[in-house]
């Protein structure tokens, strides 16, 4: 990847002069059956786009009360686009046709209007939880049926294909714009695409053109994005297998309280009273393994491509020694 990214093909993408990132885009957009993407720094940056370009002041958008939009970008939702947020339940993180149905506002002055539904796979606070594709198919039928937009915050979308055996192009036929992080599983250091219609990734580009994300030799992280996707999607697997035999280890510990499912690659535990999920944070730093707080005594894994062999043997010596 880093011989990729330091011998690319570079030019002004504002302008549209970049070969590399044009590539990339194409490439996304092949996988996914679409007419084009669109190159972005961020994830969040993807997610904000795709809401300005789907709703209008007034506007609703219904979602899962753990979504990252709602939750991580920095509130994003409203100042970026200006609307308003439905918020709902839904077992580890996941909603369903009939959920969506129920939320849907009726068309009346005083509520805001249903305009676009974003769900998130693999969704990150359900602890690596993943969408089956028949309940995704269907909330893309209630969304015809109702008028509403759908989209897809797919920062883990890869690692969910590989967990369900699922196709790029089915998500393709049923989403109107999906948002795929080059930065998590798939291991390049920069970037997000935005993927969807011609029309769509037209006007998206303007929007993130006036979020400040125009690029210009942007070519060299972009082909970290390239490589990428062009060699990292098959071995998604080793981290849900690792992630798994961690999680084996965690249920015989008696600190930990319960371990909640693990599909994919992240995992999230609860500690009993024996430590504050501060204090065991700090523990595991002692011994320099880095894990995040996910609320009170809930503790978040995420196994990576960096994290090998000799990781995990150090990992399960340091947590049995806990």
């Amino acid at each position: 990847m880093h011989e990729a990214m330091m011998t690319a093909e570079v030019g002004d993408d504002m302008f549209g002069e970049d070969p590399t990132v044009a590539e990339l885009e194409k490439v996304a957009a092949d996988m996914f059956g679409r007419d084009a993407a669109l190159y972005c720094a961020s994830g969040t940056m993807t997610n904000q786009i795709a809401i300005r370009l789907h709703t209008r002041l007034q506007d609703e958008i219904i979602c899962h009360k753990y979504s990252h939009i709602y939750l991580y970008e920095s509130g994003g939702i409203m100042s970026n686009s200006g609307v308003s947020v439905r918020l709902l339940e839904g077992e580890r993180g996941l909603i369903t046709a009939e959920d969506v149905k129920a939320a849907i506002q009726p068309d009346d002055i005083h509520s805001p209007v249903s305009r676009l539904v974003s769900l998130e796979n693999t969704m990150n606070k359900g602890g690596g939880s993943c969408y089956d594709l028949d309940e995704i198919w269907s909330i893309r039928e209630t969304c015809h049926e109702h008028g509403l937009a759908l989209h897809l915050d797919g920062a883990r979308l890869f690692n969910a294909l590989v967990a369900k055996g699922q196709s790029a192009k089915d998500y393709g036929e049923i989403f109107d714009t999906i948002s795929i992080c080059l930065s998590k599983g798939l291991g390049a250091p920069v970037g997000s695409l935005l993927v969807g219609s011609h029309d769509d990734i037209k006007r998206a580009k303007r929007i993130r053109k006036v979020m400040g994300g125009a690029w210009r030799q942007a070519g060299y992280i972009a082909a970290g994005g390239l490589y990428a996707l062009q060699h990292n999607i098959g071995r998604l697997q080793e981290d849900h297998d690792k992630a798994k035999l961690i999680a084996s280890v965690l249920e015989g510990l008696d600190y930990v309280e319960e371990v909640y499912p693990c599909e994919t690659n992240i995992l999230i535990f609860k500690l009993t009273d024996k430590y504050t999920h501060q204090e065991y944070v700090a523990k595991l730093a002692e011994h320099d393994v880095h894990a995040f707080a996910f609320g009170p005594q809930l503790i978040r894994f995420v196994t990576h491509l960096d994290f090998t062999d000799d990781h995990m043997n150090l990992l399960i010596e340091v947590l049995k020694r806990l």
